[in-house]
């Protein structure tokens, strides 16, 4: 089972480690594991970065930020949902 302490980079080594997978044409796989991490922290960041210079068609950051919030707005505004049927217990009777 995995870490639920997820590591925080700075944003120049992040910057420095795309900079190194796009300046090596090696996989991010290839150089997080020069850098000891974990092979998917390049690999996102990447991606990431791609997608915020509109080289894919992903969500840049903005977007996936706005989603977020609306979502967020969406859930505050709805009304709270109907207790369930058989007096919460899930069906399950003594």
């Amino acid at each position: 089972m995995g870490s639920r302490y997820t590591k925080q980079y700075t944003e120049e080594f992040t910057r420095d480690a795309i900079a190194l997978v796009d300046s090596s044409g090696r996989t991010g796989t290839a150089v997080a594991r020069e850098l000891g991490i974990s092979s998917e922290s390049p690999r996102g960041w990447y991606r990431r970065a791609k997608a915020d210079q509109g080289e894919s068609g992903e969500l840049t950051s903005a977007e996936r930020e706005e989603l977020k919030r609306l979502r967020k707005e969406v859930r505050e505004q709805q009304p709270p949902g109907p207790e369930p049927a058989g007096g919460g217990d899930g069906g399950r009777h003594p």
